[in-house]
């Protein structure tokens, strides 16, 4: 069986990725969660992920360290991770591929972080470009192939890559178009999403860093996560 080592739930997008993939294509795998430490985790990621970093996917002696080179390996072994139709694939990768080495601006100034509700302080013009990039691109799938995912009728790896966004939507209220807004609840209402998001909710650990970030992007005006109990 696979074993997929992931990290915190409220504030890794990366893990997300194949995580979701492989729970909507109901491939058998052991979830591995090593928490993220304060100030660095690569000496705890290090132990599984020649990278130092996660998500990592190990398959007996085969290790697998980067989320794109996960779907792919995963591609290779089952049916379903990205379209059968050539034109639909084509698309799909090209639009994973766009989400794994792109959108800087939002990735930067709209970090992950599923329990918050967040109202942005300016949306400048590098992190508009994004958005409307990100929107762009999810109507022409949904009109290109016919929905109601990215690619077609089933969800793909395009969908995965996105998923993050879907909770970034969430948290800070990004504006779509009403094609883009809808994408985003159909995604976020999956029993894998609604799973995800309950697990980061039930987190009591707070990583330094990240919460900086959601600090320097706007006001909080919710915080739906667990507290840890105050000692008796």
């Amino acid at each position: 069986m696979y074993e997929l080592f992931i990290t915190n739930k409220n504030y890794s997008s990366w893990s997300l990725r194949p995580w979701v993939l492989m729970q909507q294509l109901e491939l058998p795998f052991r979830e591995q969660l090593i928490r993220l430490s304060d100030g660095s985790s690569w000496d705890a990621f290090r132990v599984v992920s020649p990278s130092g970093r996660i998500p990592c996917l190990r398959d007996g002696d085969t290790v697998v360290w980067d989320s794109l080179a996960i779907v792919e390996y995963l591609a290779e072994r089952h049916p379903g991770v990205w379209p059968a139709d050539p034109q639909a694939r084509a698309f799909a990768r090209c639009a994973a591929a766009e989400m794994h080495s792109g959108f800087s601006t939002l990735r930067e100034r709209c970090s992950m972080n599923c329990g918050l509700r967040v109202q942005l302080r300016d949306i400048p013009p590098l992190l508009k470009r994004d958005i409307s990039r990100i929107n762009e691109l999810w109507n022409q799938g949904l009109t290109r192939f016919g929905g109601p995912f990215l690619a077609g009728k089933d969800f793909t790896a395009v969908d995965a890559f996105y998923a993050p966004v879907a909770f970034r939507v969430q948290t800070y209220a990004l504006p779509l178009d009403e094609a883009g807004a809808a994408y985003v609840a159909r995604i976020l209402a999956l029993p894998a999403m609604r799973s995800w998001y309950a697990d980061g909710l039930a987190e009591t650990f707070r990583e330094p860093s990240h919460e900086a970030e959601a600090e320097v992007a706007g006001v909080w005006l919710e915080d739906r996560r667990a507290q840890e109990a105050a000692a008796p």
